[in-house]
């Protein structure tokens, strides 16, 4: 892989590269949300077209050219430059805190664009910037080129995209104004609008939108899964401790794996639970209409794990927790850098992060609840460690009043 320095530039072809193609970024930033994001610019270097805005309100260009797996610590976009309109001549890779953090906190980050490129960058190249131009994709005489930019920014998200020449939406007015008169129709804006759950028991709630459901449902969980959560421990030589090393360098690289689940109850009162342990997956278009993805083990997917709800059948479900535990590791709830998000159809997302926590296993993160037809999200952030004989889950279980019927390393 080549390794590039700040202001490097070369041409795709010469790097080995052809035009699709993963870019991953990979910032470490304990207990800092850092958003990131990609701008389609015309020639002009402008965001002529705002749907050429990739980021966590809009995952996918049109054609489905750039595409975003959210992250944790590492966030993927998917690029297909094949696919791309002529009218889009640069790609911008940028990299934004939300909060009141910079830039120097940042620890140390990279892009890497498939194997063919490496750019290392880190907090110590900037100072009070809010953000960052990582890397671009640019076209010059009928080739595609790579630079490494590293440029630090001083606004935020918003700053960027007034930059590059997008408008950002606004709340309407409470008053609006007069109607101005008759003239081409106005080009979208961009809506910068997230939600972040910052203290435990803080809510937000989702109404449906023009009287259809919610839709389906997505609910991610991502963390630093390269966090080292204990030191290494000495090689082991028994037979049953061979097995267990061999499964262990399959699943990871001695990080910490968190399993993400749900307890559920219906409009009709029962109750269940969708989880990997036991394999318990759920269904999306039957009961319980809770449905969570194939459970990575490996540890390279970057899109995390995820829980699918169906928003159009929420009529039948009367709340959802959802939890996460340390499946692999020692337990140490600092170093994942967690974060849940929460994403429905037409709605700004919801964060929650999981900023708490110590040694503990379990980790009940946030309650969706059905109130009155609105679906309403409270954050949890509440940590169990199981005591004796009795697991974490069925603290959890206890705390909440499912009243599920619990056996050893399987549900009743």
């Amino acid at each position: 892989m080549n390794q590039f320095s700040r202001g490097q530039k070369g041409k795709l072809a010469d790097l080995g590269s052809g035009n699709a193609f993963t870019v991953d970024v990979d910032i470490q930033a304990p207990g800092i949300s850092v958003d990131v994001s990609c701008f389609g610019l015309d020639a002009a270097e402008r965001l002529s077209d705002e749907r050429y805005m990739v980021f966590y309100n809009q995952l996918a260009s049109p054609e489905g050219a750039v595409r975003l797996e959210l992250g944790g610590a590492a966030s993927r976009f998917s690029v297909n430059l094949d696919l791309l309109p002529a009218s889009i001549a640069k790609l911008v890779f940028v990299a934004a805190i939300d909060g009141a953090q910079t830039m120097r906190a940042l620890g140390a980050c990279s892009l890497s664009l498939g194997s063919a490129v490496r750019f290392p960058w880190s907090g110590a190249d900037f100072g009070d910037e809010k953000a960052v131009i990582v890397a671009e994709l640019y076209r010059r005489d009928g080739s595609w080129r790579f630079g490494a930019v590293g440029q630090g920014f001083n606004g935020g998200l918003s700053a960027l995209l007034a930059h590059f020449g997008g408008t950002e939406a606004r709340p309407a007015s409470a008053s609006p104004p007069a109607p101005a008169p008759a003239a081409a129709p106005a080009q979208p804006k961009v809506s910068l609008s997230k939600v972040t759950l910052e203290k435990r028991g803080d809510k937000v709630s989702l109404d449906k939108r023009g009287g259809r459901g919610f839709g389906r449902i997505h609910v991610n969980l991502n963390w630093n899964q390269s966090a080292m959560a204990a030191p290494p421990q000495p090689a082991k030589t028994g037979f049953f401790d061979k097995l267990i090393g061999g499964a262990t360098a399959r699943k990871g690289r001695g990080g910490i794996d968190l399993d993400l689940g749900c307890m559920y109850e219906l409009a009709d009162g029962r109750r269940g639970l969708v989880q990997a342990l036991g394999n318990a997956w759920g269904d999306f278009e039957r009961e319980p209409y809770i449905k969570l993805d194939a459970d990575d083990r490996t540890g390279a997917v970057a899109g995390g794990e995820n829980l699918y709800i169906n928003g159009e059948r929420f009529d039948q479900i009367r709340r959802a927790l959802i939890f996460s535990f340390i499946y692999e590791g020692v337990p140490n709830w600092a170093a994942t850098d967690g974060v849940v998000t929460i994403a429905a159809p037409d709605q700004a997302p919801i964060e929650v992060r999981l900023d708490g926590g110590g040694n503990q296993m379990m980790c009940a993160i946030a309650l969706i609840e059905n109130r009155g037809g609105s679906l309403q999200v409270t954050k949890l952030a509440e940590y169990f460690q199981q005591q004796g004989g009795t697991s974490a889950h069925e603290l959890m279980d206890r705390h909440f009043g499912f009243g599920l019927r619990w056996k050893t390393g399987s549900k009743g």
